[in-house]
């Protein structure tokens, strides 16, 4: 059995009572082998009679006996079947279509054995609907789970793409796209450690790569569900299989990414993910895994005694920063590696902003071993050589005691197998890392005496309070204000805002005094870590909203030992004026040109009541810019906000967003880009928090097509304000200026998920589809658009006509017949659109109006993929000699 490489399925077969014996003849006279295999075997009893029943055996007699297929065009409930996709240990995937919504959906039916035990169901049940919940694109979406005519199933979307497996097989990836899946992946598993599920099976054969680039990951707390009735438990898998793949391969597919503590059957929490995702990442740039051996026993010594080969052996140019992060990942201790994904993410998008990869460099991610060994003698110095002579060492002891290595592996294997089944500690671990707070309005006690004042105001005072401390990322009032429902669940609220804690407060009041208790609920563990309560005078609303702030900000100070910058002013002391300037910014958010316009009306009302209230002359800068972008006058619109700029500056010169509404002026109109840059940073110096901020110079690294620059801007507003469609949207077009077109079109769809009505998407989404050359799905879009404009029949009849007999140019010349100029929001979009038309002239003209009216456009008229038929010609040289581009 020792020369043969299937010794492990030999070994794994052998009878309880003839082990012992194995052992001795196989160790010998080896004493420190025999005493190693025996604490080992020790380690692992911790399971009941966890050798009584070979792991293989189970996989082998569920997959022998799976539910009978159904036919295409069988209906499961109100599914009808296309075709079978899959079978695993669990039972058989099918594609299916959705009668009721007009979708595809993938099923998944349990097979008998699995669905005989209740408990097993329940368990089921349980954590389906934990997955369920996680809400995030990465993460696959499951839509349903049920019961039909004594079949239990699962219904999730279905993904039209490969696993990473394939892709790997396929072709080498580049630094760029592993660092794009990896981000994806991680941010997956970080939004599912916030809900209290760990994955323990991350491997590429459970990450689906769509056409488009778009990553999920499957399979979240499936894994652990798998279990037999004597305790033998199948950790290890439970991803479905294609057709025809072995169990020993599928066993070999997942060993290559186990942490050591999931291998020694110890208790697991997210690092176990961390390792694996480590793993992973590895082999995306090595093309082999971390600790692969000849057979599976020599993986398993790999994987507790040895370490990986440095990166540089395999991967040229390899960024010093990418191997710190993967060797971190990859640390045995667990303890040394990252602690949160959270942690990981941020390193990965760190990262990912700082390097300029070249895509047609011509660089591979994993150089073929040739190489390999003179690109290590090159550029590795005495620590390298070291490593990889310490796993050569390691490596050739095991050779030589191959008997017993391979047994003792065996062993370990199914104890990592019987003990998988264990949640994940619970217990709280502080990290210096910042910390990400959602503070939800107040409730009262009393549903009858709701007041703004209290429920939204105190919350303002408190985010402004946070915001101003180092070592906390707090989420804006505009995106948690929606949560002021007195049912809203704080948990709920914080998994959609993807944060650490919410403040979650109440208030009373009774004889003159205002009674506030505020918890901070940790959205992993869903437990209370602090609590405050106080009783304030009502009387003065101001004076009582500042101390709240500053008790509560103290609390937190002291409980995180971070430090804290200077205080957030508020900037009126007029009770009235500030609710008005809630209620204008609150307008202003909605992003429509109505409700901009509403907006300014109220600010105005606030500044009538205080005069010298910074903070309401600031929003009314940014809406007044705002307005000049939906079609309003730039040239009145822009004097307009320079006015509440000057006027907020001369009242508080450390206002962050005065400084982010002169960024956007100057680089949207004045074209003083170097000025617009200072004004950006400055902004995100005073306020690291304020999402706006890192919007708006998000938008201006477009004018110098810096979007690797720019995308991590972007990314940060959103993880700031996830759910503004705005910088959702604005992602999406920082995509399409990195002409990532496939990507783009991903974004454009997630935000019209998000929202079908927020029609500043739509223009956006179009022109990127004609960009692609995809005129059918570009003309639906259209459709879809003009429907949302609330556009008559008459008229989207006439513009299918047009299309239908003339392609896009025939719907360019409708707009142009139906379409008042006067009420175009942008000549600049209309120039993109009407791009796409080949009329060059009609193109220039509204180009020509576009500059005249100095829209925001023109400053991105240098990098517009629509315009690319113009180049070369000599009047668009011109313009962007005008423009002051470089």
């Amino acid at each position: 059995m020792a020369k043969d490489k299937r010794s492990f399925d030999a070994a794994v077969r052998q009878e309880p009572e003839e082990r012992q014996n194995y052992i001795n003849e196989a160790c010998g006279d080896d004493k420190d082998l025999l005493t190693e295999v025996e604490s080992l075997f020790s380690s692992l009893a911790k399971s009941d009679e966890f050798l009584e029943t070979p792991a293989v055996a189970h996989v082998a007699d569920m997959i022998e006996s799976p539910t009978k297929p159904l036919a295409p065009g069988t209906r499961f409930g109100h599914y009808e079947v296309i075709r079978q996709i899959g079978i695993g240990g669990m039972g058989e995937v099918y594609l299916a279509k959705d009668q009721r919504l007009d979708r595809r959906v993938a099923i998944k039916i349990l097979n008998e054995k699995f669905s005989r035990d209740e408990s097993n169901l329940k368990r089921f049940v349980h954590e389906a609907k934990a997955a369920s919940a996680l809400n995030h694109p990465n993460i696959l979406v499951i839509h349903e789970i049920g019961e039909s005519k004594d079949a239990h199933y699962i219904v999730s979307e279905f993904i039209e793409g490969t696993t990473l497996r394939e892709v790997l097989t396929q072709s080498q990836m580049s630094f760029g796209e592993v660092l794009n899946v990896s981000i994806e992946i991680a941010g997956a598993l970080s939004a599912a450690h916030r809900a209290h599920l760990i994955h323990r099976d991350i491997k590429p054969e459970n990450v689906m790569v769509r056409p488009d680039g778009y990553v999920k990951v499957l399979d979240f707390g499936l894994a652990k569900l798998v279990e037999q009735k004597n305790k033998s438990f199948l950790g290890f898998e439970e991803s479905t299989a294609r057709r025809g793949q072995t169990t020993e391969g599928v066993i070999l597919g997942t060993v290559n990414y186990m942490s050591p503590e999931q291998a020694k059957g110890e208790g697991l929490d997210e690092r176990t993910d961390i390792f694996s995702l480590g793993a992973v990442i590895y082999e995306m740039i090595a093309a082999k895994t971390p600790f692969a051996g000849d057979s599976m026993s020599e993986t398993f010594a790999n994987l507790i005694n040895a370490e990986p080969q440095p990166l540089s052996r395999f991967a040229s140019n390899l960024p010093d920063a990418l191997q710190r992060i993967v060797s971190k990942t990859l640390q045995k201790d667990k303890k040394e590696r990252y602690q949160t994904m959270q942690g990981l993410l941020a390193d990965l998008k760190d990262l990912r902003a700082n390097l300029t990869l070249e895509e047609k460099s011509g660089r591979s991610a994993a150089q073929e071993n040739g190489n390999a060994t003179a690109l290590l003698q090159a550029t590795t110095g005495d620590v390298n050589q070291q490593t990889a002579e310490t796993q050569y060492s390691l490596s050739e002891k095991i050779r030589q005691h191959r008997p017993l290595a391979a047994f003792a592996l065996v062993g370990l294997f199914v104890g990592a197998i019987a003990l998988g089944y264990y949640f994940f500690s619970t217990g709280k671990t502080v990290v210096a890392e910042k910390k990400s707070i959602a503070v939800l309005p107040l409730k009262p006690i009393n549903p009858a005496n709701r007041d703004e004042i209290y429920e939204i105001g105190i919350a303002d005072s408190l985010i402004y309070k946070l915001s101003s401390m180092k070592g906390f990322i707090v989420r804006q009032l505009s995106a948690t204000r929606k949560y002021a429902d007195i049912a809203q669940d704080p948990l709920a609220a914080g998994r959609e805002q993807q944060v650490d804690y919410v403040l979650a407060s109440n208030y009373q009041l009774a004889g003159g005094k205002i009674r506030v208790t505020a918890q901070l609920i940790n959205v992993a563990s869903g437990q209370i870590e602090e609590t405050y309560q106080s009783e304030k005078e009502a009387a003065n609303v101001f004076v009582m909203q500042d101390a709240i702030a500053g008790e509560v900000g103290n609390l937190l100070l002291a409980r995180f030992a971070t430090s804290s910058s200077s205080a957030a002013k508020r900037g009126t002391t007029n009770e009235e004026a500030y609710r008005l300037y809630l209620h204008g910014m609150y307008l202003y958010d909605k992003r429509t040109r109505a409700d901009a316009q509403k907006a300014v009306d109220a600010l105005d009302q606030a500044i009538q009541f205080d005069p010298n209230y910074a903070r309401a002359w600031a929003g009314k800068a940014h809406v007044h810019r705002a307005l000049g972008n939906f079609g309003g006058n730039p040239h009145e619109e822009y004097k307009k906000s320079i006015e509440a700029i000057n006027r907020a500056l001369a009242l508080d010169e450390n206002l962050a967003d005065a400084h982010s509404a002169l960024c956007e002026n100057k680089f949207n109109y004045e074209r003083d880009f170097d000025g617009a840059e200072r004004e950006c940073k400055r902004a995100i110096e005073l306020d690291p928090n304020s999402s706006l901020a890192h919007e708006i110079y998000s938008r201006y690294l477009w004018v110098h097509g810096r979007f690797d620059e720019s995308i991590a801007e972007v990314k940060t507003a959103i993880d700031l304000e996830p759910t503004s469609l705005f910088s959702q949207r604005n992602y999406g077009i920082t995509l399409y200026y990195a002409r990532r077109y496939a990507e783009a079109v991903t974004q454009f769809k997630r935000v019209v998920e998000m929202d079908p009505n927020f029609v500043a998407t739509y223009a956006w989404f179009v022109n990127t589809l004609l960009v692609q050359g995809n005129e059918a799905e570009a003309f639906e879009w259209f459709i879809k658009w003009q429907r949302v404009l609330k556009a008559d029949e008459e008229t989207i009849e006439a513009f299918k006509t047009a299309h239908q007999t003339s392609g896009w140019q025939g719907v360019g010349r409708e707009r142009v017949k139906r379409f008042d100029e006067a009420k175009i929001r942008s000549c600049f979009l209309e120039a993109c659109l009407t791009a796409h038309t080949s009329d060059k002239d009609k193109t220039f003209e509204y180009l020509e109006k576009s500059y005249q009216r100095r829209e925001w456009g023109m400053a991105y008229l240098r990098i517009e993929p629509s315009l690319d038929v113009l180049r070369g010609d000599p009047r668009f040289d011109e313009l962007v000699r005008r423009v002051a581009l470089k």
